[in-house]
């Protein structure tokens, strides 16, 4: 179930991209929640901008807690295309950028994942637009529950195909042979029709045969 929502996903946000580059429409997707041990796993998150909200100062924060009742620790930040020093933490030196410039992809990676990755993570994004008259403040958050397994599970859609093509090949098969036993069934009865036309043939006696015979005409 986790692969078909990581094939989901991944769909999902090359539709978006396509959609970005081609008529410049922001759209919000979740992030994929599995990944395995060792590998690198992007966090999405996306905070779409009006048009007229393009200027402003962005400030991206993530948090990450070990499990639902835990606390939020802050573990990366990102402000306008700089990143403050943070004090060391478990992820120290395994935090990349994977956003975009205009700072409505605000997502990250996380570099060699481990089983102790699992947990919460919050995106939190504060926008803070200058006005004319006064400072209007956006701020948005987005939870990203993650789950790290030891290996990769079979997909689910590669399953149902798999079930699918055993049951394709079981129907042909039947199939194959309701027709091979039709088609012996009907030379037999053939072959027999014709034994039985020369066997009645035979029993004629020769005068008769000799009546039986089509005239020729001069």
């Amino acid at each position: 179930m986790a692969a078909l929502t990581k094939v989901a996903g991944a769909s999902t946000l090359l539709v978006v991209l396509w959609v970005g580059v081609c008529s410049a429409v922001c759209v919000e997707v979740p992030s994929e929640t599995e990944t395995v041990q060792g590998n690198s796993m992007k966090l999405l998150c996306i905070s779409c901008m009006k048009r007229e909200e393009v200027m402003a100062n962005t400030v991206v924060e993530w948090f990450y807690r070990p499990e639902e009742e835990g606390e939020d620790d802050l573990i990366y930040v990102y402000e306008n295309e700089k990143q403050p020093i943070l004090p060391p933490t478990r992820f120290s030196g395994r935090l990349v950028w994977n956003g975009s410039k205009d700072m409505q992809d605000v997502s990250i990676s996380v570099q060699n994942v481990s089983l102790n990755d699992s947990g919460v993570y919050t995106c939190k994004v504060n926008r803070t637009f200058d006005f004319d008259i006064h400072h209007h403040t956006v701020i948005t958050s987005t939870l990203i529950r993650l789950t790290v397994v030891k290996e990769a599970g079979e997909d689910f859609t590669s399953v149902i195909s798999e079930i699918m093509m055993y049951i394709l090949l079981v129907f042909l098969t039947l199939w194959l042979l309701i027709e091979m036993v039709y088609c012996y069934r009907k030379v037999s009865k053939a072959e027999e029709a014709a034994q039985e036309n020369a066997t009645d043939y035979l029993a004629i006696p020769s005068e008769n045969k000799e009546n039986c015979a089509v005239p020729v005409e001069e």
